[in-house]
């Protein structure tokens, strides 16, 4: 018997039931034409339509997000350090919310997600009026540049506008009369935990499946700012859509997709049974949000796509805490934007300090490093410090610099060698503010300098995001250093309230990369690495593997 022919699409999205935000109709027309209606949009209504997208994602979050975090604060099972995290992230975004210091300093890559609707005319290509949005809005509010242009295959230049973005365009035939978009800012941390693996049928089966995702889960780690919104998609026509979907699904893009599936079309489907055992996992792994507990994650989607008989594309994509996106459309009836919270305020506890430990440890940056040291080495891992002082902030370019200073026989300059180093990178700085935003990047990139540093004296005293590798580790016991880990995710808190002077120290011609000598006050940080050792993030990884869980 010959097959019936069926169709549905590969990712049936159900109905839009977003609150959006109505920007006007100017630059709008409906206009009639060979018996049929169409819609005529200006370039200009893109661009500023873009440009309005990108503010709101560096200042703004959905309401959802923000509840997600208060709820960590009202846990009575959430860990210490979990509700410290919430709490700080909360505060973030209160001030980011002031519209003038962006949520976090990577304020990422703009991408751009475009479905256009066959009835509706544009006059520009379309990836031109939306460069032209990033390019203002990059260029106007304190938003940083970091994508760097290719000179040769070796060299590279910072482009000084954030662009290039990634823009696709593609037509949307079940909405005819309307232009939709999805505006994503996604900094380098995240991006950076998208992973993809070839895996086979041995894997499909629940027992199977969690042990593997849970060696996954281990090795994610914190450098991309949890709690996270886990997106994990199983399946694929191919290898580059099994990510493309893992990263629309961590931005919530795909959660109105069926709940199970065809056997006939073969369309996407979500399980949000799997989805609540690997949100179960996450609580159980220790990790926690960023410093032990059990908010590794805000939530889980899991996908599962359909796949050539031969291939089992797996893909893992995360959304962090500064979860910067927002849907957007054109219609007959004008210009509108997702409706973000601009008043994060109402998520924040009446009283504060009730949520949190007060066993902090002060620690002076300004005393002799041999002191500060031996101040450290009093206290054990996941230790919650307060900073205050000089920090010298050098990450991945000075870093190189610095190397080839000792690869050529010199010296480290002073200021490695007497200061705790911050890897960091400013976003530009407002006027009247000591700083622009200016969390913590990835400590990892770094890792392969720390023993050669510290065995010149140099980064005895690390201080950044996510988890490092045993070659730090080994460094730190060997040398006497420590690894601190910042709080990943509340930059435009750390500008406010605790950065309070900051200039350039060295190599200025590197820009956001250049060495720089900030002062500090109150800046929060845990013993990660400590001169013993005892690595906070091992130890975890370590339990895991041998079948038990932290407590």
């Amino acid at each position: 018997m010959a097959p019936e022919f069926h169709y549905s699409d590969l990712l049936p999205i159900g109905p839009d039931e977003t609150e959006y935000r109505f920007l006007g109709n100017e630059g709008v027309e409906v206009v009639a034409a060979a018996g049929r209606t169409f819609i005529t949009v200006t370039p200009e209504v893109i661009t500023k339509l873009t440009e309005e997208a990108i503010h709101d994602i560096n200042h703004y979050l959905r309401p959802a997000h923000l509840q997600q975090l208060r709820n960590i604060i009202d846990d009575k099972d959430a860990s210490a350090n979990d509700r410290f995290v919430a709490l700080d992230l909360l505060k973030n975004a209160n001030i980011s919310a002031g519209g003038i210091l962006p949520m976090c300093q990577d304020t990422g890559t703009a991408l751009v997600m475009g479905k256009k609707g066959q009835q509706v005319l544009t006059t520009e290509r379309d990836e031109i009026s939306i460069s032209r949005g990033v390019f203002n809005a990059y260029t106007k509010l304190n938003l940083r540049y970091s994508q760097l242009a290719p000179i040769t295959v070796w060299e590279e230049k910072n482009t000084g506008s954030n662009l290039p973005a990634q823009i696709e365009i593609g037509a949307d035939t079940l909405h005819p009369d309307e232009y939709q978009f999805l505006f994503i800012a996604k900094g380098g941390g995240s991006a950076n935990k998208s992973f993809l693996y070839q895996e086979t049928k041995a894997i499909l089966n629940l027992t199977s499946f969690m042990s593997w995702l849970e060696d996954k889960l281990v090795s994610l780690g914190t450098s991309a700012c949890p709690p996270y919104h886990l997106a994990i998609v199983i399946g694929g026509t191919s290898a580059e859509h099994t990510v493309k979907t893992a990263k629309l699904a961590s931005t919530k893009y795909l959660d109105s997709l069926p709940l199970q599936g065809d056997a006939k079309t073969g369309h996407a489907f979500r399980d949000i049974e799997l989805e609540a055992q690997v949100l179960d996992l996450t609580t159980r792994i220790g990790i926690g949000a960023q410093f032990g507990g059990k908010y590794f994650c805000h939530d889980v989607r899991v996908v599962r796509l359909p796949r050539h008989g031969a291939s089992l594309p797996i893909a893992i994509a995360v959304s962090c805490s500064a979860d910067r996106q927002a849907l957007a459309k054109i219609t007959k009836e004008g210009i509108f934007i997702e409706k973000l919270e601009r008043d994060p305020a109402r998520f924040l506890p009446e009283t504060t300090d009730q949520h949190l430990d007060d066993d902090v440890v002060k620690i002076n940056l300004d005393r002799p490093m041999k002191e500060v040291l031996a101040e450290l080495s009093k206290y054990p891992v996941k230790t919650r410090l307060s900073l205050s002082g000089t920090l010298v902030v050098a990450r991945d370019l000075a870093h190189a610099k610095l190397k080839e200073l000792l690869d050529s026989g010199k010296p480290l300059p002073d200021y490695i060698l007497n200061k705790a180093v911050y890897y960091a990178g400013p976003a530009k700085t407002p006027e009247g503010f000591a700083s622009g935003s200016f969390g913590p990047t990835t400590a990892g990139r770094m890792d392969s300098y720390v023993a050669q540093f510290q065995a010149a004296g140099g980064s005895m005293i690390m201080l950044a995001k996510g988890n490092r590798s045993a070659a730090v580790t080994n460094a730190c016991k060997t040398y006497g250093g420590f690894y601190l880990g910042s709080i990943g995710g509340p930059a435009a808190r750390l500008a406010q309230d605790c950065i309070k002077k900051v200039e350039v120290l060295d190599y200025e011609d590197l820009g956001m990369e250049a060495i720089w000598k900030i002062e500090i006050a109150d800046f929060p940080a845990f013993i990660v690495v400590d001169d013993k050792g005892n690595d906070f993030f091992a130890e975890r990884q370590t339990t895991v593997a041998i079948g038990k869980r932290p407590e």
